[in-house]
């Protein structure tokens, strides 16, 4: 904590206008990622700081109402960039108004196809993507409001197929 800064009751704890949870992701190249994000995911740049080297530390992207951090990696605490392979146990779901449009800016951006573009039972058409600094993204376009019912049923039927395929 900042010195001479003491927890006061006359403070919100979720400050207004910020996210009760707010992903992290760390990056080699945080610049990288920010510019990523901005030009093919429709971020939008809030906040920008420089660290000791002059190039970005820490930077606050706004995708509408969400935000998400992106930070330099930092020897002082246990969190490192995600593997080049990709293998990462986080996952960030991100709805678009074109996910095909979308997916196709990430892969001439230097983002790599992991799972193909298609429409789901509960509604959403997806496609991962792993973007260049190897962290996982769902881009996701609601193309058909259903209801619980529904894709309880639609997922019943898929693993009912499924089942099938496998007893014959």
């Amino acid at each position: 904590m900042y010195r001479g800064m003491h927890m006061a009751s006359q403070y919100k704890g979720v400050p207004d206008g910020a996210s009760a949870i707010i992903p992290r992701l760390y990056c080699r190249d945080v610049e990288a990622e920010i510019e990523f994000c901005c030009d093919v995911l429709g971020a939008v740049e809030g906040v920008r700081r420089p660290g000791p080297n002059g190039r970005a530390q820490h930077a606050m992207l706004l995708f509408g109402p969400a935000m998400l951090m992106v930070e330099a990696e930092n020897p002082e605490v246990p969190t490192r960039p995600p593997n080049p392979d990709g293998s990462s146990p986080v996952v960030i779901y991100l709805y678009v108004e074109d996910v095909d449009a979308t997916v196709e800016r990430a892969l001439k951006c230097g983002g790599r196809l992991v799972v193909p573009v298609e429409t789901h039972f509960w509604g959403d058409r997806i496609g991962w993507v792993q973007d260049p600094a190897g962290h996982m993204w769902t881009i996701a376009t609601r193309v058909e409001q259903t209801i619980e019912d529904q894709r309880r049923e639609r997922w019943s039927s898929i693993l009912s197929e499924g089942a099938s395929r496998t007893n014959s």
